[in-house]
């Protein structure tokens, strides 16, 4: 075996999930938990990992699995809890069956275990038939940390900064890459893009893609034109991290803003798309600006566009998109590991002033910079200095600009460039934990 191989073989080893802990300790107080994420981001070996001696059941778009469909009763009489239900998207008319049996037996947790790949048939389901009875996660694509398998030696660097930004001037930390920053962007985070030779990257996602368009696109929503979807979902990669304009999507391929908007929600429902809603001191401005848009994955965004490999990534137009679009995604798988709800935006003013991402944790503002250099200077602070100036009532902590570099320093007062791969440690102390 040579080098590249062990390595390879190192990289296919299970790799410890984020929600790992809160999802195994929700186990015993819920009888139903429900995992929800893209394709292939890990969701049945995260479970089955868990629970190996639970029996698994995937479901299929094409046949009807032990007759799940046809009978659901039946198939639950003959499949008794605890069971996993894989994919179930594929057979929702197990979904009140499993709401009558939870009834009957509420104080039973972990009963059933379910994952699904599309949010609005399976949130909608079970949002109506399941409420109060079942904990919910959104599973995605690895984190940095996960990818580094140090998620028991490493604190989310989002929370560190979270609970910790009062002592900003005491942290310090290490890279946690395993890989190159332009490489890790370029293979991007699905857990078998990381464990393929890194000539087999583009063949796992055009198959990604075909699959993806082919089972749940079609199986999802009515298209009749596929081949105009496939156009729609390339020009959507190529405005990532940009601002979404309905009618400018209509316009490039040449339908109504209202059939972009019905597209692009395609997207969100099966986890391909994300949004950051626009912040405003208003309330009820909140959510009357231009959303933020992300790909989910800058791997499959970089086959999207083309980019051939990781030597090319850096000099392509889209690149600052692309990496800011991995840290966005970042920054929201590493939310995941947070006790309390951090709200999520974007702001940015008629100037043109901007800051990337805004988080908003007990009435305190974290504004978050990104930028797609090596070096940070002054200049790249005057979106965080913008904001400030603009809401002089509200409290804000020290801004944040991730880069691509290697060290953690002050950029200028109350701003500081962090690179984007970063293990946060406490000189002196010790920081805290979450589940």
């Amino acid at each position: 075996m040579n080098f590249n191989d062990s390595i390879i073989k190192i990289r296919r080893m299970y790799k410890k999930r984020l929600i790992h802990n809160k999802l195994d300790h929700l186990f015993n107080h819920f009888p139903v938990i429900v995992l929800s994420g893209a394709r292939q981001v890990g969701k049945t070996t995260l479970l089955t990992h868990l629970y190996p001696s639970i029996p698994l059941v995937t479901f299929d778009p094409v046949m009807d699995i032990q007759g799940a469909k046809a009978d659901p009763q039946l198939f639950l009489d003959n499949n008794t809890s605890p069971i996993i239900l894989d994919e179930i998207q594929y057979a929702l008319e197990l979904v009140p069956i499993i709401k009558r049996y939870v009834d009957k037996n509420d104080q039973i947790p972990g009963q059933y275990l379910i994952t699904g790949s599309q949010q609005w048939n399976i949130m909608k389901s079970l949002s109506e038939s399941l409420a109060g009875r079942c904990a919910i996660f959104d599973l995605f694509p690895f984190s940095l940390i996960e990818s580094a398998n140090a998620v028991d030696e490493t604190q989310s660097w989002v929370i560190t900064w979270l609970e910790n930004f009062d002592r900003a001037g005491q942290l310090s930390g290490n890279s946690l890459a395993h890989l190159p920053s332009l490489e890790q962007i370029w293979r991007g985070f699905l857990p078998k893009a990381l464990s393929l030779p890194i000539n087999a990257i583009s063949t796992f996602h055009q198959s990604y893609m075909q699959t993806y368009v082919e089972r749940d696109v079609r199986v999802y929503s009515d298209i009749g034109d596929l081949q105009q979807f496939r156009r729609f979902y390339q020009l959507v990669t190529a405005l990532t991290a940009q601002e979404i304009n309905f009618s400018q999507l209509g316009r490039e391929l040449g339908f109504t803003p209202q059939t972009a908007q019905r597209w692009l929600e395609i997207l969100k429902a099966t986890y391909q798309w994300f949004e950051l809603s626009a912040y405003s001191g208003n309330t009820i401005k909140r959510i009357s600006g231009k959303p933020k848009g992300y790909f989910f994955d800058s791997g499959l965004a970089c086959h999207s566009l083309y980019i051939s490999s990781h030597k090319a990534l850096v000099s392509h137009p889209q690149w600052g998109a692309l990496f800011e679009s991995a840290v966005a995604c970042e920054i929201r798988k590493q939310l995941t590991t947070s006790q309390n709800t951090v709200g999520l935006y974007h702001w940015r003013a008629h100037s043109g002033a901007e800051v990337d991402i805004l988080l908003e944790k007990d009435g305190m503002f974290f504004p978050i910079e990104i930028k797609a250099k090596t070096h940070i200077t002054k200049k790249d602070a005057r979106g965080i200095h913008a904001f400030k100036e603009t809401y002089p009532k509200l409290s804000v902590a020290p801004g944040l600009i991730v880069y691509l570099g290697q060290d953690l320093y002050q950029v200028d007062r109350n701003i500081y460039a962090m690179p984007w791969d970063l293990k946060f440690e406490l000189a002196n102390d010790q920081v805290r934990k979450n589940i």
